[in-house]
């Protein structure tokens, strides 16, 4: 056994209410090293990243209440929101930052963002990311030295092959509603394809954005917004799924995008962050899908065009994602890349 580590993180972690990547990652990883070593816990109530004086103080007497030298994994919505705090304890604890967004990528993030977290990220013993794409970005956003941020991608489970359809016409997109994963413009592509035999299920939150949800939503009645889905309703949502379409103007990864591959599901995504190293290559190098421009509704339209006038095409990205499902590494490696980090 090593030795302990302190975890901390928002409140809402393991809420059903409120699913995100982050919160998924951060519970699965701290299940792996907690087989290792004594992890505690420190949940934080939010509002993340937006902190009142009471969740400051709160964070601030559980720091201060830990052995000095400690090690403490910090969730980057938390730390990144409070550098004052990571600053103050900088020359006493082994603060590891995870990033899993940055703070100004976060939809209706206060500019005042960016410029904490850079304090946060400067003031840590080391920071953490989800894809070398994330990394070198954080580094160049923030100012640190290239290649000092740590990649730690985030595994996938196994899943039963989705047996599609001839047709290749149910679409899926996983992803809260927000500007930043861009339905928007998902459904002015789709709106340009009226002529052809489709059905599109949108699954994600829409209380993140209300305003935004409100006008995507009305766009198009061909697509469907479903809400959050979770569990076996979310597992019944991939199977039946021949396409995932992942349309974001920035992602750091894209843990959906594996869970995607993780069923023999190709993925169409956009050229961002993490997003191609998630999607990846099959064995003899074939791309299970394809990647676009963010941003970009023609290019998106005609991609979506293709899959479903062309069986070759089909066909080939089908092929590519069942070979590229073989590749996928669980989530054993990315604890094991998180120890290396915590450790050192």
């Amino acid at each position: 056994m090593t030795g302990p580590l302190y975890a901390v993180l928002p409140g809402d972690i393991d809420d059903p209410a409120a699913p995100s990547g982050g919160n998924t990652y951060d519970r699965r990883v701290l299940t792996g090293l907690a087989a290792t070593r004594a992890v505690h816990e420190i949940a934080v109530a939010g509002p993340w990243p937006y902190p009142g004086p009471e969740q400051a103080r709160e964070l601030t007497a559980a720091l201060q209440s830990l052995p000095g030298g400690a090690t403490v994994l910090m969730d980057g919505l938390v730390a990144g929101a409070v550098p004052e705090i990571v600053e103050a304890q900088a020359a006493r604890l082994r603060q590891v930052v995870l990033v899993h967004l940055p703070l100004g990528d976060e939809t209706g993030a206060a500019p005042e963002l960016p410029e904490r977290e850079r304090r946060a990220l400067h003031a840590a013993h080391a920071v953490v990311a989800t894809s070398e794409g994330a990394a070198r970005r954080i580094e160049a956003l923030h100012g640190l030295s290239p290649g000092t941020v740590h990649v730690a991608p985030p595994g996938v489970d196994r899943a039963p092959l989705a047996e599609g359809s001839a047709d290749g016409r149910r679409l899926l997109c996983v992803a809260a509603v927000t500007p930043r994963k861009a339905q928007d413009v998902l459904v002015d592509a789709l709106v340009r394809l009226e002529d052809l035999p489709w059905e599109c299920v949108c699954a994600g939150a829409l209380d993140r954005d209300p305003a935004y949800a409100a006008r995507v939503t009305a766009r198009s009645d061909r697509v469907r917004f479903v809400g959050a889905r979770t569990g076996a309703a979310l597992e019944a949502t991939y199977a039946a799924a021949d396409l995932l379409v992942l349309p974001s103007r920035a992602e750091t990864y894209g843990m959906v995008v594996t869970e995607a591959l993780a069923r023999g599901i190709p993925v169409l995504g956009t050229r961002v962050e993490g997003v191609p190293e998630a999607v990846g290559r099959a064995p003899d190098g074939a791309v299970p899908g394809g990647l676009l421009p963010p941003g970009d509704v023609e290019s998106l339209a005609t991609a979506l065009r293709r899959w479903l006038t062309d069986p070759g095409l089909r066909a080939a990205w089908r092929t590519a994602a069942r070979a590229r499902r073989d590749t996928l590494r669980g989530w054993d490696e990315t604890t094991r890349r998180l120890s290396e980090v915590v450790d050192r």
